[in-house]
C-alpha cells in the first residue's frame, strides 16, 4: 500500500463527526421567501471542511460537490442543522455526506430537507495532495456507508477521466 498512508493511526467516524447550527434570516432569502440554495450549499461546504480537516489532520480543499438533494424548502425563521461525517477515504481523498434538517425557530417538527456528498482532497503548504488516515469503522451501518461511497467515488473517478479526454471534434 502506500507508506505515508499507512504510518498514519486510522480514525473513527465519530472522532471527525461536525454539526453546524444556524439560523436562517432575511438576508439568506430568495424572492419567494426560502433560503437561498447557494446558502445552504455554502454551510454544506463550511461543515465538510471542518470534518475533513479533523479525519486527515490537515489543510484540505473541495474537489467535488455532488450528489445535492434539495427535499423541502428551508424559510426564513428556521434553525437549521448541518451534520457531517466522513463516509469514505482514498490515498488522498475523503468523501463527506451532510444531512440538513431544518424546523421553526419558535419550535416545531424537524425536517430532512436536504443532504450532499463533499469531495475533499487532503494538502500540503504548497497545494499537493497528501496522504490521509484510514477510516476505522465502527459498526455495520458505517461499513455499508464506506462501500456506498467507494463505488461513488469510483463513479467520479470515471466521470473525470471521461471529461479530460481530447475532444473528438
Amino acid at each position: 500500500m502506500n507508506a505515508a498512508r499507512d504510518a498514519l493511526p486510522s480514525a473513527g467516524v465519530e472522532e471527525s463527526r461536525a454539526s453546524v447550527v444556524r439560523l436562517m434570516v432575511p438576508t439568506d432569502a430568495n424572492f419567494m421567501g426560502n433560503v437561498f440554495g447557494g446558502s445552504i450549499l455554502a454551510e454544506i461546504d463550511r461543515v465538510a471542511f471542518v470534518t475533513a480537516q479533523r479525519h486527515a489532520r490537515s489543510t484540505v480543499v473541495t474537489a467535488s460537490i455532488d450528489r445535492v438533494d434539495f427535499l423541502q424548502p428551508v424559510h426564513v425563521g428556521d434553525v437549521v442543522d448541518f451534520d457531517a461525517r466522513v463516509t469514505w477515504v482514498g490515498r488522498t481523498s475523503m468523501e463527506i455526506w451532510v444531512r440538513v434538517t431544518a424546523e421553526p425557530a419558535s419550535g416545531g417538527t424537524r425536517r430532512h430537507v436536504g443532504e450532499a456528498f463533499v469531495t475533499m482532497v487532503a494538502v500540503d503548504a504548497s497545494g499537493h495532495p497528501v496522504a490521509v488516515p484510514p477510516l476505522a469503522l465502527a459498526n455495520d451501518e458505517e461499513r455499508r456507508r464506506y462501500e456506498e461511497g467507494r463505488l461513488r467515488a469510483e463513479a467520479r473517478g470515471r466521470t473525470r477521466h471521461r471529461s479530460n479526454a481530447p475532444s473528438s471534434r
